[in-house]
Formats: C-alpha cells, structure tokens, sequence
C-alpha cells in the first residue's frame, strides 16, 4: 500500500472491456463486497505522488444496493455522514473530490 495510514476512496484501473462506471461497480464489490448504484459523476482528478508515475482518478457519486462491507483489501472503512468527510486525514489526490462531493451535496442533499 502506497499510502497505508491516510484515508482513500476505493477504485481501480479500467480493464478493456469495461466503461469507467462498470470499472467502479467491479471494483467496489471486489475490494468491499458492496453493489452500487451510479448517482452522478465528478471532475476527474490528474495527481502525480513524489516518485510515482501520475494516476488519474474518475470519481462517481453512488449508493449503497446492499451496505454490508466485507473488506477485502483495505485496512479500514466507515460509514460517515457527508458533513464528516473534511475532517478525514485524506490522500492528497482524494482532497480535491472530497471537496467536489462537499459541494455536491450542499445542491443536491434534499433529493437523496
């Protein structure tokens, strides 16, 4: 793990096949054993760690089909109310979502 001790949205590469919506939905019922749904999309992220190469994350709004996590690759996971998010100790690529989803969620909170 990269960044074993800070706070990062799960995910993973797209295979050739997928799209990148369907790349989430694999990617979360592999590593948290949750299905979910695609809510909505936000700006993509370009991010580049001291020594790495640079990722690009493609982040999705989504909710929960079936909320029982069984983690399969991480460290930890927590159910939190959106107003917590900000005060996670976030990987810095993941800091400019959390601050999209924030903004999000103040426009949209009503409708979910």
């Amino acid at each position: 793990m990269h960044l074993p001790f800070k706070w990062e949205f799960p995910g993973g590469k797209v295979e050739p096949e997928e799209d990148e919506q369907s790349c989430l939905q694999r990617e979360i019922l592999e590593e948290l054993d949750l299905r979910i749904d695609i809510i909505a999309s936000l700006t993509p992220v370009v991010y580049q760690y001291a020594g790495k190469s640079p990722i690009r994350l493609i982040p999705f709004i989504a909710s929960c089909v079936r909320p029982l996590v069984k983690l399969r690759e991480h460290r930890d996971s927590a159910w939190l109310a959106p107003e917590e998010l900000p005060d996670l100790d976030w990987a810095a690529a993941d800091i400019p979502i959390v601050e999209e989803f924030m903004n999000w969620w103040k426009v949209h909170k009503q409708q979910i």
